[in-house]
């Protein structure tokens, strides 16, 4: 919330699966309250990440989530379809937006595992229309995690226009972490080991946006500044104990990364933006997904 405050963003938010096992709902429902009144000029939306049965939906929904995502690329597309509709037609009652999967992503993140597959730009079109999903997560070449790929990856760029074209969605990016080697090193020297760690340069994203990419997942970059920072002041400052000095900088850290994100992918300056001045209710949201 810094960083969006400090580049004028417009900012998702996302909690995955495992982020809410880690938390109690009760504390981060209330987190973001805080960060909401803290920042009341900001646009703020709070994302379930990879939700994957309509129960995890319900459970982020009940707390105040106002848009979830629900995969199930991993089942075959009949099935992806399936769950996903039933997903729709539950979160649209609440106001609440979806996003879907179609193709895999390689990698893992957290539980999630996936081989590469990339979107087939047909199979998207008949899955919007049967779904009536918000957004579509797509698979152009990415992958989960820190280390994506051996060398400097080659993505499918020319899908992201194809299917955007035909959609009419907003798409969505997942493992787009960049992994920045100045972090890697800095890890590796302060006595991590991540050997081999290659992420998506930041230009092929910002060409994925040029072409229909509308939202981006970015993750390990900020668990890696975080833990860069963390493992200086330890190495630095052994007789150091207070979690102040060590999560303080390792906060910041992240800061100053998720700036640099918001004003490569385009979002710094757009807060003020004339379409953010009213904040659509849930219950608003309702009404407009009733008429479709």
């Amino acid at each position: 919330m810094k960083a969006a405050s400090e580049t004028r963003s417009p900012v998702i938010i996302q909690a995955s699966r495992g982020a809410l096992k880690y938390t109690n709902f009760t504390y981060l429902k209330h987190l973001m309250y805080a960060a909401v009144e803290e920042n009341p000029d900001i646009p703020v939306a709070l994302h379930l990440d990879h939700g994957d049965t309509l129960d995890s939906v319900k459970k982020a929904i009940a707390i105040g989530f106002t848009s979830v995502m629900i995969d199930a690329s991993h089942h075959s597309f009949e099935e992806n379809v399936r769950i996903t509709k039933e997903v729709v037609e539950y979160a649209h009652a609440r106001g609440v937006s979806v996003e879907a999967e179609l193709g895999t992503l390689g990698g893992i993140e957290e539980d999630i595992t996936g081989v590469v597959k990339l979107t087939d730009p047909d199979q998207a079109v008949k899955f919007v229309e049967e779904t009536g999903v918000d957004c579509l997560a797509i698979a152009i070449g990415t992958s989960h995690g820190a280390y994506k790929f051996k060398s400097e990856p080659k993505l499918a760029i020319d899908l992201v226009k194809k299917i955007s074209d035909r959609v009419g969605i907003p798409l969505v990016m997942h493992g787009s972490s960049s992994v920045p080697q100045e972090l890697v090193k800095k890890i590796n020297h302060y006595g991590g080991k991540m050997p081999a760690a290659c992420g998506v340069p930041v230009p092929a994203i910002v060409e994925a946006i040029s072409q229909g990419v509308s939202k981006i997942n970015v993750d390990s970059d900020s668990r890696m500044a975080v833990t860069a920072s963390i493992r200086e002041v330890f190495t630095e400052t052994p007789s150091e104990f207070d979690p102040r000095k060590y999560l303080g900088p390792g906060r910041d850290a992240m800061c100053e990364l998720l700036k640099t994100k918001m004003i490569a992918f385009g979002t710094a300056g757009h807060a003020d933006d004339e379409e953010f001045k009213k904040i659509i209710t849930l219950d608003e949201m309702k009404e407009v997904y009733a008429k479709k």
